[in-house]
């Protein structure tokens, strides 16, 4: 399970490298010497009131471009951690919003961090008669990853850390001991890669958020990775406030996670069965395992009837 808010954090801290490393071509066109500002308020604004509902993870970032012409424009980044039918509708409106607010030109990008393969988003279109409007946006596949660990393993730009513990963090989602194993590995190359003190503690929050251990094995890598620091001289993240996520934001992380996920099931239900299926959300509701919602999701992408998506979470209960 991933979480969405650990995925805007690193790309306002990271967001250099991130363009860099997905979309280097996007990222060779930029005049990064000019700075650039993410929009946070005014992306608020235009998501607000949205039919679609409200927005997940996505940014609003005003970049400069270097071909000498003084003129700007704006990027939407958002990552999608779940299928979602009304994804590409969403981006859409978003960058519309955008393009009529700031009047000038909106590239709207996507990171969808699912474990459906099939599952590509990218492109919304409206034709009837002679009207046609096609709306396409790039998109990264993260688990597609997995052919290029290599790559990864070798890359010094901070992304290539962070896909490799979403990749684990789904790989060993039923395997406490290689999640353990995992965690380790990649704390360690923090420091391998020389990254600053103060990059370790922000990528770790990352690695720490999503590959969550349960409190014995928690114990357990704390004291691994206090060794590791001994013998290699480094204190880095070796104190009770750095080692592990505070309980609040976890719960935060995740309450965050539910309410995303039932709001593309509330529209999938929609979308797909009408009043019928809208009847069977205040049940869907009263689920609190994520786990659970994320197939329940998954099902709703896939089944051709109502039993079919009930029978998910009434099997879960």
């Amino acid at each position: 399970m991933i979480a969405d808010i650990l995925w805007k954090e690193a790309i306002e801290q990271y967001f250099e490298d991130l363009l860099e490393f997905f979309f280097p071509h996007i990222h060779a066109d930029i005049d990064f010497g000019r700075g650039y500002e993410f929009l946070d308020k005014e992306l608020a604004e235009i998501t607000q009131g949205s039919a679609s509902g409200q927005r997940f993870a996505d940014c609003l970032v005003k970049v400069f471009l270097n071909d000498g012409v003084e003129r700007w424009l704006i990027i939407h980044i958002e990552v999608q951690g779940y299928i979602d039918p009304e994804f590409a509708r969403r981006m859409f409106i978003y960058n519309y919003r955008a393009f009529d607010r700031y009047g000038v030109d909106v590239v709207s990008l996507a990171l969808l961090a699912d474990e459906q393969r099939n599952y590509r988003p990218q492109c919304f279109e409206i034709q009837h008669w002679d009207f046609h409007c096609r709306f396409e946006f790039p998109i990264i596949k993260l688990m597609d990853y997995r052919e290029h660990w290599e790559r990864l393993t070798h890359s010094p730009n901070p992304f290539a850390l962070l896909v490799m513990a979403h990749l684990k963090a789904q790989e060993t989602r039923k395997s406490e001991a290689e999640r353990y194993s995992w965690k380790i590995t990649l704390v360690k190359m923090l420091y391998e890669r020389g990254f600053t003190q103060e990059d370790v503690l922000r990528l770790y929050r990352f690695l720490d958020g999503v590959l969550a251990l349960p409190e014995e094995l928690t114990r357990q890598f704390h004291y691994e990775i206090v060794r590791y620091e001994e013998e290699h001289e480094m204190t880095y993240i070796t104190t009770a406030e750095r080692i592990g996520m505070e309980r609040g934001h976890q719960e935060g992380v995740e309450q965050g996670l539910r309410e995303g996920l039932l709001r593309a099931i509330h529209a999938g239900l929609s979308l797909k069965f009408g009043a019928a299926g809208v009847q069977l959300y205040p049940d869907i509701c009263k689920v609190e395992d994520i786990n659970t919602l994320e197939a329940v999701n998954v099902a709703l992408f896939t089944a051709s009837d109502l039993q079919s998506v009930a029978q998910v979470y009434q099997e879960a209960a």
